[in-house]
């Protein structure tokens, strides 16, 4: 197409609310537009970009025999009542009343229309195993949207489920889905993605993985050995800490400390570094606001994933009043009487010779030893792996943090749907069975900005040839001499009759505003007609990435350009 067709402009300046790469090139780029907080509408440009992975992820899905159908954007509450995430999920679900005063939802996932779908279909052994999947729009209400299309509220995903008859099955196809994913990336131009184990989350199920993008922009936390190549996301790691030598078991002592809430503050009192210390974190249940008190080695950070998934309940930091008996600033594990469930750190589980709180204002116990002085403790791993940790794999100290853009994720959810929406099967005896299901999601307009972020420069992206809004951009200086444009028309109609898709910019603008609209949009193959050339009869062949920069005889061009297309496929 024509450029000074093409809906919607382009600009210099980056918008100052724009605080990663992506976004700021693709308001600039005219590749979205904002409609409300976490809600874009797209331009030609993008919707390009995105149908081109969506064609890749159903030819990779297609392949390992997914059959595409569509759910429903509204769904009847009375689903999700079924499967119990009516309530569960928090304010994330958007719910709400239609006219006929019947609860319903915007589906932010689709587990539960995937088992109404087949559940009266799928009644007997022999119509299993199968997947079906879909790509369509979602709606998850985030409190944060941030990053332009990265974290937004309406986005269009791919989701698809798989329906198994035994758990064995569920991992070899579990293993199609993983190698797949790892196709669609590289095909798409981020073959840097890597698989994490994951925390599954408001999913359910036993194993997980997440496919992300390495970049300082991520929001997600990485951990990765480089001794033995594992990877996982910060909230699934396991923390492993080492027995701190703490010398002869001392006496329990309590010690007068005025004013001192804090570690930092009550270590340095006492001349002891903070690990050596136990440090109270507290928070409230969102379902009942009772109180969870994590104990944890001082130098040590709680991950909360790991307290909810441990409670089985969402949490928010604790808001202390008088009445639950928690001296606040003083918590500490020996002969704690609030009124709260005690959690403590593994990190804590030999320890001896501790700094704690006494549980009374202004003092704080030395010589603490958990073994010793907590009775009936209920120990776990609830803290943070850190970087220079322990690997969970090979045991060394060679754990690394990275971020990272979440692009992709799979899950084995076992029969957490089938069994609470009593879908059912007669197995080869006749006995009702319920079916294993996996699940697996692609962000779209995610996975369109991961790469933006991932391959792109000052100037604009630099889209990989297989995702490209267009395959070509032609440009014709001066179309304002006949000679050029003469040529760049002919040219245009030979690249579009060989099937090339090509945006042809003949508008009569300076060679700086031309070239720069071109590096917005990205294209991998910059074909350049102006007079001079033309005493030549020569075209200018550049790729964006400018690994190519040439002059090609003009009856040349087309063979080509075709000829670098299929290099950079």
């Amino acid at each position: 197409m024509k450029l000074e067709r093409l809906v919607g402009e382009r600009f210099k300046e980056k918008p100052a609310d724009c605080v990663v790469d992506s976004h700021g090139l693709m308001v600039r780029g005219g590749y979205i537009k904002p409609v409300a907080n976490g809600i874009f509408s797209q331009y030609t440009p993008l919707k390009r970009v995105c149908m081109k992975i969506e064609k890749i992820i159903r030819e990779e899905m297609d392949a390992i025999d997914g059959q595409e159908v569509l759910f429903p954007v509204v769904l009847p509450a009375a689903l999700w009542d079924e499967s119990g995430r009516y309530e569960s999920v928090g304010s994330e679900l958007l719910r709400f009343t239609d006219r006929n005063n019947s609860r319903m939802i915007l589906g932010m996932t689709h587990e539960e229309a995937a088992v109404h779908l087949v559940r009266e279909y799928a009644n007997s052994y022999t119509k299993y195993p199968f997947m079906i999947y879909q790509i369509q729009t979602k709606f998850r209400d985030e409190a944060r949207p941030r990053a332009g299309l990265i974290r937004v509220r309406e986005f269009t995903m791919k989701d698809a489920y798989s329906f198994h008859t035994s758990q064995e099955d569920l991992e070899e196809y579990y293993q199609k889905c993983y190698d797949a994913y790892n196709r669609i990336f590289a095909r798409a131009g981020v073959p840097e993605v890597v698989a994490v184990a994951s925390d599954s989350g408001m999913m359910g199920g036993n194993l997980s993985h997440e496919y992300m993008l390495l970049t300082d922009i991520g929001e997600d936390s990485i951990a990765i050995c480089g001794e033995c190549g594992y990877k996982a996301n910060l909230e699934a790691a396991e923390c492993i800490t080492e027995k701190m030598e703490n010398g002869q078991t001392e006496p329990l002592t309590k010690v007068h400390t005025p004013d001192m809430k804090t570690i930092e503050e009550v270590c340095a009192f006492l001349k002891e570094p903070a690990d050596k210390s136990c440090k109270a974190v507290v928070y409230q249940k969102n379902s009942d606001d009772e109180y969870i008190v994590i104990f944890i080695r001082g130098d040590l950070d709680v991950n909360e994933t790991k307290v909810k998934n441990f409670i089985g309940d969402n949490i928010h930091p604790a808001v202390i009043t008088d009445d639950c008996d928690i001296a606040a600033g003083f918590i500490g594990p020996v002969n704690f009487k609030g009124k709260a469930k005690v959690l403590i750190d593994n990190s804590l589980k030999e320890a001896d010779n501790i700094i704690c709180g006494a549980n009374e204002a202004d003092y704080h116990y030395t010589g603490m030893s958990v073994k010793r002085d907590v009775k009936n403790a209920v120990f776990g791993d609830f803290a943070k792996l850190f970087d220079g940790g322990i690997c969970p794999c090979c045991k060394k100290k060679t754990i690394s943090i990275s971020r990272g853009i979440e692009v992709g994720n799979i899950f084995q959810l076992g029969t957490k749907y089938t069994k609470s929406m009593n879908m059912t099967y007669l197995d080869k005896e006749g006995k009702a069975q319920y079916p294993v299901m996996g699940c697996y999601g692609i962000g779209v307009g995610r996975l369109a900005a991961s790469v933006c972020e991932a391959h792109h420069d000052e100037y604009g992206p630099v889209w990989p040839m297989a995702i490209a809004p267009w395959q070509v951009h032609l440009c014709c200086l001066r179309s304002d001499d006949s000679a050029a444009k003469e040529c760049a028309d002919r040219l245009y109609e030979e690249l579009q009759s060989r099937g090339i898709e090509v945006i042809y910019d003949d508008r009569k603008v300076r060679p700086g505003v031309m070239f720069s609209d071109a590096d917005l949009l990205g294209v991998p193959v910059r074909v350049i007609i102006s007079p001079r050339n033309m005493e030549e009869s020569v075209a200018e062949l550049v790729t964006r990435d400018k690994s190519v920069q040439e002059k090609v005889a003009i009856d040349k061009v087309a063979d080509k350009v075709k000829e670098l297309i299929l290099k950079l496929m």
